[in-house]
């Protein structure tokens, strides 16, 4: 990313929303240097201009099933500092979890009909960009569902609210307004999942996300 612009590598087989999305990013001061139909174009094109983040589609041709995060897990082994956005209609929480195994830093992973304004994908873009971690709730929903749920039924339903805030990427601060409670007790349920889970608290957000994400991605069978 140079001075602020973010460069994009977009992935997506329908041209009519390939093409608006291109004009709609160019227009919030991202460039897309590619777009790719296919998977094979889409990591032919992350090789050549390693951009700062990749948005994939889940279901590419020829198949339409899985090639497009299957694409992803590649990139994120082959190409460090590639951010990956999978941006789908779908909920695929294996394949999720395997994009996740190796850390949440730099991921992101949002439905179609739940981004509601081009403003809320533009700043998904930068967080993933930055080595954030965006996910929609049914995302993190589907993960924990996935998972051997010891662990995960010994949370009580105010802590699993928090855990699942605390995944979206939100602040104590912020969990504390969204769940009307002081942000005292939301660090006190953060240390608890923490001691549940068996993981280290951390004073950085972003690693509180990815120790958590990490644990719920080891646990999806």
């Amino acid at each position: 990313m140079i001075n602020g612009h973010l460069r994009v590598v977009l992935a997506e087989d329908s041209v009519v929303l390939r093409d608006g999305m291109v004009e709609l990013l160019g227009a919030r001061g991202c460039e897309v240097v590619a777009t790719a139909g296919t998977a094979p174009e889409l990591l032919a094109a992350v090789a050549e201009h390693r951009p700062d983040v990749a948005v994939v589609d889940i279901r590419m041709p020829p198949t339409h099933t899985d090639e497009g995060i299957r694409a992803a897990v590649e990139i994120r082994a082959r190409t460090a500092g590639v951010g990956i956005l999978v941006f789908s209609q779908h909920v695929e929480a294996a394949w999720a979890s395997r994009l996740l195994a190796d850390g949440a830093a730099g991921i992101g992973y949002l439905l179609k009909e739940r981004v509601a304004r081009t403003s809320e994908f533009v700043d998904a873009l930068h967080r993933v960009a930055d080595g954030g971690t965006v996910l929609d709730p049914e995302v993190v929903t589907q993960l924990m569902r996935g998972g051997r749920r010891r662990r995960v039924d010994t949370l009580t339903p105010r802590e699993r609210d928090v855990l699942e805030l605390m995944a979206q990427g939100h602040s104590n601060r912020s969990i504390a307004a969204l769940l009307v409670v002081s942000e005292r007790a939301v660090e006190k349920h953060v240390a608890a999942v923490f001691t549940k889970f068996g993981l280290r608290a951390s004073d950085a957000d972003n690693r509180r996300v990815k120790a958590v994400l990490n644990y719920l991605a080891e646990t999806v069978s």
